[in-house]
């Protein structure tokens, strides 16, 4: 009965029966892990992980419950515990690679002071080498463990510390091709790239866990529209599973369009079948099965871009395809890659549908004479050095309200911030939830600025608020998933709100709160230009000249 509400959906009253199973010891893990789920459902999270943890006392060898304590506990910013747990999963599971890599590798998806990012960096380098020292892959049983971890796992998180990852992604990088090798070594030798016949279409492939309507691929979408299917045959390989509108364009774009979704060696088969010149994976790093093909040679060639914006380390991976305008000059020394740098933005970006204004802000509970700042990024992104500059912005402008749309894990910190000035964040700072995208819209059409994150700026969320004519304010960082925003806004034409410093951030912040005439010329200026940003081809045409080049020299 209980398992029959469970599968309705009726959380409240499988509770009510999955804790009379386990008062009267008639359980099984499975009972732990169902009633864990409606908790979770229901975000209960202190219950949440305490049935883990009760599931875990009585069966310690249980992957399920060990795995979803600790990711969970990391995402709500409980790292210490994570650790804990972590460690507690190696030991009870001593074989099982996954908890080997939870145990050594786990860094925090949100920081309370700058000190904690150095810490836990030094942590992960360390980790990261007795991680790769205790692997060992001379059993068929220790090769299927490590590529079952590694299919459960991404190190998605240490690109947040805003430091130059390469040295560490290598070694990651290497490993992970290791273990690949050692389960697959019929798909690590190199390639020889298929001959031209005249007439023939150079064949590309891209590969992704993500081909419908997410910010890591949405982008793609203008390489494949614009693309010259005289010259090139278009291959799409969808290994996800969420098939929505954008899917449909992906297909519509492609000359052929495989959906296989988390089936490894199936989608590894089919694209060695279908003879590529050249591989493209739009975003490496952020999907662990991706990774895991990543680490393998199925073409001649192969190239990862901005989608997941860090070097991949991968020895399997030739060339990064990024961005002129987003690159600094020394970017090569961040890449394991060689480095393409397209024209312009690099990707041909589909100019989004904004729908007219028809919410107000008492909708969404704001005050209609506050000056809102639109502070959208995901939580991870706010690094803690930066977060006084919310605090100097409300000391200097009356009636600011900061919108954060993405959970409260920031509202600690943001209090101290605000403390440290004689203020009480909770009279500046709103923490919605936005389900819908048509409310999301209005949030962006109904603020006043939108500020951007130092070190990791926004992509989609800039390009949509830039649909909106939001005033943007952004300060270019050191490496590229730093500098989206710049080059936008410089595309745009649209520079005057480019701070070069913290201190220049804020002068900028203020006087777009303070003047409510220059936020409208600056309004003004982007949709007068929003032509030169979106669906451009140019980059399109380099992307182009970039394949012909690389099969004519690898030929």
């Amino acid at each position: 009965m209980s398992n029959k509400l469970f599968s309705e959906g009726k959380w409240q009253e499988s509770i009510a029966r999955y804790q009379k199973l386990i008062e009267y010891q008639s359980g099984d893990a499975e009972i732990y892990w169902n009633l864990s789920y409606c908790y979770r459902q229901l975000n209960l999270l202190n219950e949440y992980f305490s049935t883990l943890q009760q599931g875990i006392r009585f069966y310690p060898t249980d992957g399920r419950l060990h795995f979803s304590l600790i990711i969970d506990l990391r995402r709500n910013g409980r790292i210490q515990e994570a650790i804990l747990s972590s460690d507690n999963a190696a030991k009870s599971l001593p074989n099982d690679y996954t908890f080997q890599i939870l145990k050594y590798l786990t860094v925090p998806s949100i920081y309370e002071n700058q000190g904690e990012i150095n810490f836990y960096r030094q942590r992960y380098t360390q980790g990261l080498r007795d991680l790769i020292e205790q692997t060992s892959l001379q059993t068929t049983e220790d090769q299927h463990s490590a590529l079952t971890g590694i299919g459960r796992l991404t190190n998605f998180y240490l690109s947040y510390q805003a430091q130059n990852d390469i040295d560490l992604q290598r070694q990651y990088g290497n490993l992970v091709h290791e273990i690949m090798a050692a389960n697959y070594p019929q798909w690590v030798v190199p390639l020889s790239m298929p001959k031209l016949q005249l007439n023939n279409k150079i064949r590309i492939g891209y590969v992704s866990h993500y081909l419908h309507s997410y910010s890591g691929t949405l982008w793609l979408t203008g390489w494949l529209r614009h693309s010259n299917h005289e010259s090139f045959e278009i291959y799409c390989y969808y290994t996800g599973n969420e098939p929505d509108p954008i899917t449909q364009q992906f297909q519509e774009y492609s000359d052929v369009f495989h959906h296989i979704p988390d089936n490894l060696t199936a989608v590894c088969e089919q694209i060695i079948a279908d003879k590529l010149h050249i591989l493209v994976f739009p975003e490496i790093g952020m999907n662990p099965q991706t990774m895991q093909m990543a680490g393998l040679r199925l073409a001649p060639v192969q190239c990862t871009a901005w989608g997941h914006p860090v070097t991949t380390g991968l020895p399997t991976i030739d060339y990064f395809l990024s961005s002129e305008l987003m690159e600094p000059e020394n970017a090569q020394e961040h890449y394991s890659e060689k480095l393409i740098r397209l024209p312009n933005i690099g990707v041909s970006y589909p100019k989004p549908y904004i729908p007219p204004v028809i919410k107000t802000r008492s909708d969404f509970q704001l005050p209609d004479d506050a000056v809102i700042y639109l502070c959208c990024q995901a939580p991870f992104k706010y690094l803690p050095q930066y977060d006084f500059i919310f605090a100097e912005i409300a000391h200097r402008v009356l009636q600011v309200k900061f919108v954060f749309l993405r959970g409260t894990l920031l509202q600690p910190r943001l209090k101290l911030a605000f403390a440290a000035i004689g203020l009480n964040s909770e009279d500046y700072c709103v923490f919605l939830s936005i389900p819908e995208r048509l409310d999301y819209l209005m949030i962006n059409l109904l603020s006043d600025v939108y500020l951007d994150t130092f070190t990791w700026s926004g992509g989609n969320t800039t390009l949509e608020a830039i649909a909106c004519n939001l005033p943007i304010i952004t300060c270019p960082g050191e490496f590229m998933r730093g500098r989206h925003s710049d080059s936008f806004l410089k595309m745009l034409g649209v520079t005057d709100t480019i701070a070069k410093n913290e201190a220049e951030y804020i002068k900028i912040a203020v006087k777009l709160g303070l003047d409510p005439a220059w936020r409208r010329s600056i309004a003004e200026q982007m949709s007068q230009n929003h032509d030169r940003l979106f669906d451009d081809k140019a980059c399109v045409a380099g992307l182009e000249a970039f394949y012909k080049q690389v099969v004519q020299t690898s030929s």
